[in-house]
């Protein structure tokens, strides 16, 4: 169907946006998953309330999450030369795609905290349990299933925000579709690519959600 540097060109682009997406979420995560759990813990009903801290926090993670991705690449293109030494390619793609998927980790890894029974703090804060310790033996690991779903949700979404990227100069198959398909009309190569990015999103999302099943003790 393809010659053999078209065939080759989908692998680099498959391999490139599975690079993107896997480095991106787990940097996300890094920076996210703090962030989630102080929003947790400063809420009005968690284990150390600070509204001011919780406000102030939630104000910037709402005002990162509200701008468009595509806008927000742009905006930070200053900031992503100054950390990788380029805008352009896969690697330069990952500075952004951090920056907009951390506050929605942020968020998500919030809700799934909210959703621990609070009869399970409570005992061991009646135990007098350090807080750290609370977080790591006790909000972790009783939201362990909501956050593999969280994080398939992720996953799947910073693939969507890295075939995106392709419109200003990222890698992947993304930048493929548009160069191909778009520019050039080559829609065949297009078609291939969306069904590319289909399977991967598939792969990822099944994934995550048969290991979620398999870590939650309520359905053992």
């Amino acid at each position: 169907m393809f010659d053999e540097q078209i065939r080759q060109l989908l692998l680099t682009g498959v391999w490139e946006t599975l690079k993107m997406t896997v480095i991106s979420t787990l940097l996300a995560y890094i920076f996210g998953l703090p962030i989630g759990i102080l929003l947790n813990l400063t809420d009005k009903n968690g284990i150390k309330p600070c509204l001011v801290v919780n406000k102030i926090l939630g104000f910037i993670v709402n005002l990162l999450r509200s701008v468009p991705f595509l806008i927000l690449l742009v905006t930070i293109l200053p900031f992503t030369r100054a950390i990788v030494g380029t805008t352009i390619g896969s690697t330069a793609t990952i500075v952004p795609l951090v920056v907009a998927a951390a506050p929605f980790v942020g968020r998500m890894v919030e809700s799934s905290l909210q959703e621990v029974d609070s009869g399970v703090i409570e005992a061991a804060q009646s135990m007098g349990t350090p807080v750290f310790k609370i977080i790591y033996k006790v909000l972790l690991p009783e939201a362990k299933p909501s956050l593999l779903v969280g994080s398939a949700i992720t996953i799947t979404t910073i693939l969507g925000y890295s075939a995106m990227a392709g419109f200003v100069g990222g890698g992947g198959l993304g930048a493929i579709a548009i160069n191909y398909g778009y520019y050039r009309y080559q829609t065949d190569i297009m078609l291939v690519t969306v069904i590319l990015l289909v399977i991967i999103v598939q792969v990822f999302q099944e994934t995550g959600m048969r290991i979620a099943k398999l870590s939650d003790k309520r359905q053992k």
